[in-house]
């Protein structure tokens, strides 16, 4: 078996699975941006954005696998933007919150759904981890997306017990915040990738 046929089937491979997270994504951010808005939480809210932003980066995958080394490297170049997204959201949520615009978001329900969305992205990054040096930038972007959003998800367990025990907007405001940190990395590290497969593209 050539290095092409294998090339081939492991994009092959990449491909169904980016289809199954795409539609976990999609299906799991309507759970969370109906949660968010009910309760009024900043962590919700970006987290609902990074399931929004997961799902659009592995729908690309699927119609970008092999393209040229040149326009994946834009497309790339676009992920990383698409990375930043939810790092915005979380901010403009966490200043309409300290704005005071709602109260304290409910602890069981903050809790319930981020440990639903902790199984979903988790599922999502096993499924992706072998992928995730197939495809280029594509397949990096999709695994770190998944992998960064189950951190995050550990934090909004972590901040709906710290609110069911002292009542206040400020662990919500903490994740928010720590969900920008961890989008603004994704977004560092897929724009590193990309600049690679550019370089490889011009040396070709």
């Amino acid at each position: 078996m050539n290095a092409t046929h294998l090339h081939g089937g492991s994009e092959r491979a990449l491909r169904r699975v980016a289809i199954i997270v795409a539609l976990a994504n999609l299906a799991y951010f309507c759970v969370e941006i109906v949660a968010s808005q009910r309760i009024g939480s900043v962590s919700l809210f970006a987290d609902s954005a990074d399931f929004l932003e997961d799902a659009a980066v592995n729908i690309l995958i699927v119609f970008a696998l092999g393209w040229s080394l040149a326009a994946r490297a834009r497309l790339g170049f676009g992920l990383a933007g698409i990375a930043l997204v939810p790092a915005l959201a979380a901010l403009w949520t966490a200043y309409l919150k300290l704005s005071g615009a709602g109260g304290v978001p409910d602890a069981a329900t903050l809790g319930l759904v981020g440990a639903g969305a902790l199984v979903v992205n988790v599922a999502c990054a096993v499924l992706l981890a072998k992928h995730q040096h197939h495809g280029g930038s594509l397949g990096k972007a999709a695994y770190l997306c998944a992998r960064n959003d189950a951190f995050a998800n550990l934090a909004i367990i972590g901040a709906a017990a710290v609110t069911a025990r002292y009542p206040s907007i400020w662990p919500d405001l903490v994740v928010g915040a720590a969900i920008f940190l961890l989008n603004l990395d994704a977004a560092k590290e897929v724009l590193e990738a990309a600049r690679g497969e550019h370089a490889e593209a011009v040396a070709a």
